[in-house]
């Protein structure tokens, strides 16, 4: 069954960002195709013509970046890329003026021209191209002497009015729960917003509760900063509270400085933020609220992460074609509703550079090779759009010439001539312009949604301050599990926020899946029972329903939200492992935590070997709600565990089915008015593989790269670690 009636809530998503730069970027559907143009030494003028000449022949349509050589600074570079039509910013397009009636009129075109026709105009983009000189000039512009200390014009109250406010060591580091001293006051004065009374602080760090000591003198706010570092850090809530403190200033003195300083200077001009970070760190550690900055970026341009493979796949042990699909899903998904793209993605070979994997030791000895071939680098694009970002920007279009990350990366072949993976990668990029718009009016439509809780995140970190380093990567872990099973089964999904059931998204999602949910607040708890009473199904594994937001044991016996949600009660967590305890379901070995349970109002849907239960699922209201008594997505993450996953996902669906198979084959789904789009990952070998939309009818496909009719009751044929793109039209 799939619900073929369901809008998804589309409109109520765009409705939540509808702010006037994301507003802009609807309008003009940029999709910047980019890359990083490296000068090397001795490079004429010719020559970096013909490598502008050949990436617009080719498809590509800007510049991501460059960086500067004492022959070639950065505005020679940016001003030569303009004058052969290759737009010298990531945003390409997304970075012109508004194209009102106004600006029509000035440029002597009808006033109610259609949009494309008005890019498409020479006088457009004339005028466009002669803002972006502007902004290239303006640049390039040296600094008078003393004026680079003086506060800049819309830099953000919290970073220059009030400069007395601004946190010293809370930018540029990856610390989360440690805290500077010329922090602490500033903490103190959060602390006091957050919880208003002393009393209400004393109770949420657990001041009544045994083992908890408290620091003696600690008896107001203003305490804080003499007495914090002799907190044991075996209370946990405090933990929480300083990285979410940590989080909430770099929003506030970096981020939203930096989105003030580039609209007070352009309003134009989209920014953008996410970063030189692989997403599977697990950033609540760090004080970092990924989310957070993406809804900056609402009013600022554009959310990005860095996929890098060298870089940002070392906690996957350097895994390609799944991984890449869940990190561009993560960021997308983050930035529901605001423009987002991969602005800093692999270009072509790596294998010596990438860093010493210090977040995973593991990885420390392990060579981080790739082979980076047409049919990788179509992978990567095709995983891109189908996680619904819309452009790239690849790092880079050459190799640097000398050292560090020498001869990597490069689109280009070693002799600087564009072959297969440049030609490829242009093709493709040359379909995504031509359907720009179509693509910019399609989305996920999501039968599953994965929950991301920072709030949950930071739990786990917390409880790895005092215990074993790898808690904090464990619900990272579980969401790329709980990824893994959805994916190998082609089901449609996306993570779904907490910050999404606040704003009233859970209807999107006919199921929601918690893995891993080590904390539950009150209004958590809430909302899961509002969206299952409304006809949601929710399925949870264990380990979950551990804490409350105060970092408390919850208990789970009759009467409590848990027992009245999932129809049980837990009555204790166990842990098996081969040394020990082995349980199995179904006969699939169970490794991991397990939790003993007794039904009350819930049907026992699967019991371990022993007869124990082992799954339950409570009807509740219009919805149903499943607990699997053991773990799933903490055990999925890593290839291997296929029975598991069928099992998960077979419990977790219940009576619906994805909308469309393609077995072999990893499949991605757009759907849009006019046409929805297919893009097939072929994780192995050379196949074909039959892709069947059972739930749509269309009038026919095509591979819209290639222009090939496909008959979709044919087998397709898809290269080894390649990709098809394939558009069917309604």
């Amino acid at each position: 069954m799939y619900p073929n009636d369901h809008d998804f809530l589309q409109k109520k998503i765009d409705r939540l960002h509808d702010t006037p730069m994301q507003r802009k970027v609807r309008k003009l559907a940029p999709m910047p195709c980019g890359v990083v143009f490296l000068p090397w030494p001795g490079m004429t003028e010719a020559e970096a013509r013909q490598h502008f000449r050949w990436m617009k022949e080719l498809g590509f349509t800007c510049l991501k970046q460059t960086m500067p050589t004492p022959e070639w600074p950065t505005e020679k570079t940016l001003l030569l890329a303009l004058e052969e039509g290759i737009i010298p910013y990531w945003y390409a397009e997304g970075g012109w003026q508004d194209i009102t009636p106004a600006l029509l009129t000035k440029l002597g075109l009808p006033a109610d021209l259609d949009i494309d026709a008005a890019m498409a105009h020479p006088a457009m983009i004339a005028h466009q191209h002669g803002v972006i000189r502007e902004r290239i000039l303006r640049r390039a512009q040296p600094v008078p002497a003393g004026e680079s200390a003086k506060p800049k014009p819309g830099l953000g109250v919290t970073h220059q009015a009030k400069a007395k406010d601004v946190v010293a060591g809370m930018v540029g580091t990856s610390l989360g729960h440690e805290l500077p001293a010329a922090a602490l006051p500033h903490f103190a004065e959060w602390l006091k917003k957050k919880y208003g009374t002393f009393a209400a602080l004393k109770e949420a760090w657990n001041y009544r509760h045994v083992g908890i000591l408290w620091p003696e003198g600690f008896d107001d706010f203003s305490d804080l900063p003499a007495v914090y570092e002799n907190f044991k850090s075996n209370e946990f809530c405090h933990l929480v509270d300083a990285m979410r403190f940590r989080a909430d200033t770099y929003l506030e003195q970096h981020i939203r400085a930096h989105v003030d300083q580039f609209q007070s200077e352009d309003p134009e001009e989209p920014t953008r933020a996410g970063g030189e970070m692989g997403v599977f760190l697990p950033f609540a550690s760090r004080g970092t609220d990924m989310e957070g900055i993406a809804l900056e970026m609402a009013r600022g341009g554009s959310f990005y992460p860095s996929l890098h493979l060298a870089w940002h796949f070392e906690e996957v042990e350097f895994e390609v074609a799944r991984p890449v699909y869940l990190q561009a899903a993560m960021s997308a998904d983050w930035a529901k509703g605001i423009w987002s793209a991969t602005w800093e993605s692999t270009g072509g070979p790596q294998y010596f550079s990438g860093g010493k994997a210090p977040f995973v030791p593991e990885a420390r000895d392990k060579i981080p090779g790739f082979t980076t071939d047409e049919h990788t680098m179509t992978q990567l694009v095709l995983s891109y759009l189908g996680a619904g970002f819309r452009g790239f920007g690849m790092w880079a279009w050459n190799y640097r010439t000398a050292g560090w990350e020498g001869g990597e990366y490069s689109m280009v072949g070693r002799n600087l001539v564009p072959g297969p993976r440049a030609k490829t990668v242009g093709a493709i990029a040359q379909t995504m312009r031509r359907l720009r718009r179509e693509l910019w009016q399609s989305n996920k439509e999501p039968l599953v949604g994965v929950l991301y809780d920072w709030d949950n995140e930071a739990t786990w970190a917390a409880m790895a301050v005092t215990g074993r380093d790898r808690y904090k990567n464990e619900p990272v872990r579980a969401r790329i599990g709980m990824g893994r099973a959805l994916l190998d089964a082609n089901i449609p999904w996306e993570h779904v926020t907490v910050r999404n059931l606040r704003a009233g998204l859970a209807a999107r999602y006919p199921v929601i899946i918690c893995t891993a949910q080590m904390a539950i607040s009150g209004d958590l708890w809430a909302m899961l029972k509002t969206y299952v009473r409304d006809g949601g199904r929710l399925v949870m594994d264990m380990p979950s329903a551990y804490y409350d937001e105060f970092l408390r044991i919850i208990r789970c016996g009759p009467g409590t939200p848990f027992e009245r949600l999932f129809g049980c009660v837990l009555d204790d967590l166990s842990y098996s492992t081969a040394l020990q305890k082995v349980v199995s379901v179904d006969g699939v070995a169970i490794q991991g935590f397990t939790a003993a349970i007794t039904p009350t109002s819930g049907r026992v849907a699967a019991t371990f070997d022993d007869g124990a239960p082992a799954i339950v699922e409570h009807q509740l209201g219009k919805g149903s709600a499943v607990l699997l008594a053991f773990q799933a997505g903490m055990t999925m993450w890593k290839p291997g565990s296929t029975r598991l996953q069928e099992l998960v996902v077979r419990h977790a669906l219940g009576r619906y089915e994805s909308p469309y198979r393609c077995a072999g084959a990893l499949c991605y789904r757009l759907a849009g008015p006019k046409a929805d789009h297919y893009f097939l990952v072929n994780p192995d070998g050379d196949k074909q593989v039959v892709l069947d939309p059972w739930a749509f009818t269309y009038a026919r496909a095509s591979d819209p790269v290639t222009g090939q009719a496909i008959d979709l009751t044919r087998p397709i044929p898809i290269p080894g670690h390649g990709g098809r793109w394939i558009r069917c039209e309604k």
